[in-house]
């Protein structure tokens, strides 16, 4: 007999691999990605992620998806994802969208997509959709990863916690640091709001 002797969950991806005869339907099931997200905000745009975090079945499989909505003139902002190759299809208005190739020549690839067509966003790469439309656009995300994670770029590089040192941002920008301590302000105050 053992005794002291712990049974600890298998981890795989950091994520819970459950015991298969424990596994139902609902371990597979996201319902809501019909409803539209709320655009009432800066940007004019709501992410609906469906991965690992909603559904633990996609663990293991490489694949997750959200719904992005866009109010009129509505931006999801510059960002990249670490661990996701991204394909997105419009489903309803336009969008302008792009990608920023790596140094040293930083190419912007960019498109006017209208509904039912499809672009890729590399891997890693920062890249953006923006509703260039009067009325409201949806779109439909494809990613290659169960997690795979997002930095928006202004929010990382202004807002940080602890901030970046202004004089490292304001020589990297080439700004006055004035303009490094209003944009570390705006976002330290949108995220502690």
């Amino acid at each position: 007999m053992l005794t002291g002797y712990f049974i600890f969950p298998v981890l795989v991806n950091g994520f819970v691999c459950k015991n298969p005869m424990d596994v139902n339907a609902g371990d597979f099931f996201f319902s809501g990605l019909n409803k539209p997200g709320n655009t009432n905000n800066r940007l004019g745009s709501n992410i609906t992620a469906v991965d690992v975090n909603k559904i633990a079945g996609l663990n293991t499989l490489g694949i997750s998806l959200a719904r992005i909505d866009f109010a009129p003139y509505g931006l999801n902002p510059p960002h990249t994802h670490p661990r996701a190759t991204e394909v997105l299809t419009v489903i309803e208005g336009t969008l302008h969208v792009g990608f920023i190739t790596s140094n040293p020549q930083n190419r912007l690839i960019f498109k006017v997509l209208n509904a039912g067509d499809v672009f890729v966003f590399p891997k890693g790469l920062i890249h953006f959709q923006f509703n260039r439309g009067h009325k409201n656009a949806v779109a439909i995300a494809g990613l290659s990863s169960q997690n795979p994670g997002v930095i928006t770029v202004a929010n990382a590089v202004f807002g940080s916690n602890p901030k970046i040192d202004e004089s490292v941002l304001a020589k990297a920008f080439q700004v006055d640091k004035k303009v490094i301590d209003y944009l570390q302000s705006q976002f330290w105050m949108d995220n502690n709001n």
